[in-house]
């Protein structure tokens, strides 16, 4: 590292995004892959919102969650994608101070809103199958509505001390990042001073809020499973757990490829750099990519309508 780069000097203008560090040369073939993965979110998350919004027998609970989580995946791959893949294809590497931390913090908050769709969308399933007469009585739009506005605002509230800690920290070793766009570890890290509350308010979110996700969605599907097994035939109860099918996919490709990356990262410790940060960005956008396409595959009221339109257009 040259010297320009120790420099001392306290809240840089800008960061420096340095990408994988390693694996520069195949930047380009690298974007390939990340590109597909953007151009797939973009168009397979705003075809189901127009699914949704243009056909009125979807205008149910279910798919209402199904929207927030479109608009929560295009708002994660619109705030990591763009600039990576300038990185990557113009070397454009320099991101304002400012927008380092609205990056970072656009991360954080619907990463947690994420976690909090799937739990509204676990509450769904249970009324749906355990309650199935008061479902379109408990589940009403203005009901709907508040839970949706319930995980925006839990999602902001929770990121915001995230954003504000890491703000208080004088940066003043280095403006360099190891990452295509700014990690909440990888900013923290290079404040000088103690920066213990932040890493303890991780653990907390971590344990206390992804947890007691984990733990109420667990607690649904054990009460789905056990109205399943009282159902009378084996083709009522498989199709009745059909319908749980694209959300336990979407919270395995969630939480999954996570639990590895956490794995990695304790026990991985000779594994190379350049290998723990694409991992890392790839756990945190496959998801977005994969979940209309778990959707839209296993749902079959949005594979016909979308099978329906693409009939229609070709009469």
């Amino acid at each position: 590292m040259s010297d320009t780069n120790r420099t001392h000097f306290t809240n840089p203008s800008t960061f420096i995004l340095l990408g994988i560090p390693g694996l520069e040369p195949f930047y380009v073939w690298i974007s390939i892959p990340f590109g597909a993965m953007y151009a797939i979110a973009l168009l397979g998350n705003s075809t189901i919102l127009f699914i949704v919004k243009t056909e009125p027998s979807l205008h149910e609970p279910m798919y209402y969650f199904l929207c927030m989580l479109a608009i929560t995946d295009l708002v994660l791959n619109t705030s990591i994608l763009p600039k990576s893949l300038s990185i990557f294809w113009f070397n454009s590497r320099e991101i304002d101070f400012s927008a380092c931390f609205t990056q970072m913090y656009f991360v954080l908050c619907f990463s947690v809103i994420e976690t909090g769709i799937f739990v509204a969308m676990a509450l769904d399933r249970y009324v749906a199958i355990c309650h199935p007469l008061r479902h379109s009585t408990i589940l009403t739009s203005p009901i709907v509505a508040k839970i949706g506005l319930a995980v925006v605002l839990r999602g902001a509230v929770i990121t915001l001390p995230f954003l504000i800690l890491a703000r208080q920290w004088p940066y003043c070793r280095t403006n360099l990042i190891p990452q295509p766009f700014c990690a909440h570890i990888a900013v923290v890290s290079l404040a000088c001073g103690d920066t213990h509350a932040s890493s303890d308010y991780g653990l907390f979110v971590l344990f206390c809020v992804n947890g007691l996700d984990v733990t109420f969605i667990v607690i649904s599907y054990t009460q789905i499973l056990r109205a399943i097994f009282r159902l009378p035939t084996k083709d009522v109860r498989l199709k009745t757990f059909g319908t749980c099918g694209s959300h336990l996919c979407a919270i395995v490709a969630f939480y999954i490829p996570g639990l590895f990356l956490s794995l990695l990262q304790r026990f991985a410790q000779n594994v190379p750099v350049h290998f723990h940060i694409l991992f890392a960005n790839l756990c945190l956008l496959m998801p977005n990519m994969l979940n209309p396409i778990i959707f839209g595959m296993r749902t079959k009221q949005v594979w016909e309508r979308l099978f329906g339109r693409f009939s229609l257009k070709g009469t």
